[in-house]
């Protein structure tokens, strides 16, 4: 019998504690009656975890790990993909997409640790995640078995999910006992909500669907101002008080939900080839955004700040299809974090009704030279030579209007 038939001992669940994840806890045992290790990460998604270890003891579970991942997924995943500047198709600031490495890591790391040879998650088999999550897996664990009860099982309906747990004395709350109007992810930088009665892109989400800021036309009247420092390209304080990436990305997030700050209803191409409609809200991630590249303004080359901005949309489709820990990923972080060394400073932003304006910048690393741009007299600049330049720039084109004009 080949490895890849072998059958599976043990695996690693990433595990929410909720009603899907602990069928699919149970699943497994019924299905492959192997031992379950169950991995819950706090990612600062806004709920207490407790609970998911003791649903897990409950349901038998013996090795239970519930980790609080918040400054590493801010440090090490958000900020980095920030000093990129990455949006996905022009407006998608990848809240969702970021956070499946580190979740997969971990995995692997758990699987090792724990001497597991299978991994399980919980993502359907028509969305980006299953993707996300395994190739993760296979970047760092090429051996490795995974198990995806979505494409395996035959519980395709929340009634077929329900009997299961029902049967295996699973406790279903009385809120899960019907269809979700919606479904919904989180994590320190957003929240995303899709699905059911989001699915229909002509309609408007009603209001109750945000849960991360206020409406924009119901915050204050008045504008909210706040400074944020940088060093080598990442967010280091807000109005001079030093912070934590977590810290510092849940205090952005207080300040964009009071402003109105960081909606956004898109309609996606997912990696798997259907279009999604989802609604987003990235309060915290839309004002660092405006930040950072307020504080590249002044401290970034113009030829390094087009390339970045050329490099940008390929690094963000990179993450958003699940290949972080992909070559060409890497390689293209190597160059734009050499392109931060001297991304240093302070910002100066106005919040205001789900607006972000950048109205200051300073910096020691400054390329900014008033001396240069000045319209006054000694500034350094001789305007005549201009001319040449302009003439230079223009010779290609006068060739093509000469040769143009000769075969009229």
């Amino acid at each position: 019998m080949s490895d890849a038939d072998a059958p599976i001992r043990k695996v690693v669940l990433a595990y929410s504690g909720g009603l899907d994840t602990s069928i699919i806890l149970k699943w497994l045992k019924v299905t492959y009656g192997c031992e379950v290790v169950t991995f819950t990460a706090d990612l600062g998604q806004g709920e207490e975890l407790e609970p998911a270890r003791r649903k897990a003891e409950m349901l038998g579970i013996r090795e239970i790990y519930v980790e609080d991942l918040r400054e590493e997924f801010v440090r090490d995943y958000v900020f980095p993909m920030m000093r990129a500047n990455a949006v996905y198709e022009g407006v998608y600031l990848l809240g969702t997409s970021i956070a499946r490495p580190l979740i997969a890591k971990r995995q692997i790391e758990i699987a090792r640790e724990t001497g597991a040879d299978a991994v399980c998650h919980g993502a359907t088999g028509k969305g980006n995640d299953q993707v996300r999550f395994e190739l993760g897996y296979y970047a760092l664990a090429p051996d490795i078995k995974v198990i995806a009860p979505w494409r395996e099982w035959e519980l395709g309906s929340r009634e077929a999910l329900i009997d299961f747990a029902e049967k295996h004395q699973i406790p279903v709350p009385k809120d899960k006992r019907g269809e979700a109007p919606f479904s919904c992810d989180a994590n320190l930088l957003h929240t995303s909500s899709e699905g059911k009665l989001l699915e229909d892109p002509d309609e408007e989400a009603p209001e109750y669907v945000y849960q991360r800021t206020v409406a924009p036309e119901d915050a204050p009247d008045k504008p909210t101002y706040v400074e944020i420092g940088f060093e080598r390209g990442d967010a280091v304080s807000i109005d001079g008080e030093p912070l934590s990436p977590a810290t510092l990305l849940a205090r952005l997030n207080e300040l964009g939900h009071d402003n109105g700050i960081g909606r956004l209803d898109l309609v996606e191409n997912r990696f798997v080839g259907m279009k999604s409609r989802g609604i987003y809200e990235t309060p915290g991630g839309t004002i660092l955004l405006a930040a950072h590249r307020g504080m590249e303004s002044i401290t970034l080359d113009g030829g390094a700040a087009h390339l970045k901005d050329e490099l940008m949309p390929r690094y963000a489709e990179l993450i958003y299809n699940g290949l972080w820990f992909s070559p060409e990923r890497e390689m293209l972080q190597a160059a734009i974090d050499q392109s931060q060394a001297h991304v240093s400073g302070t910002v100066r932003l106005k919040l205001y009704k789900g607006s972000v304006s950048i109205v200051g910048r300073r910096s020691p690393q400054s390329l900014y030279s008033q001396d240069l741009v000045t319209f006054e007299e000694g500034s350094g600049y001789d305007q005549k030579d201009a001319e040449g330049f302009i003439k230079l720039n223009a010779l290609r084109l006068r060739l093509v209007a000469a040769r143009r004009e000769r075969q009229s």
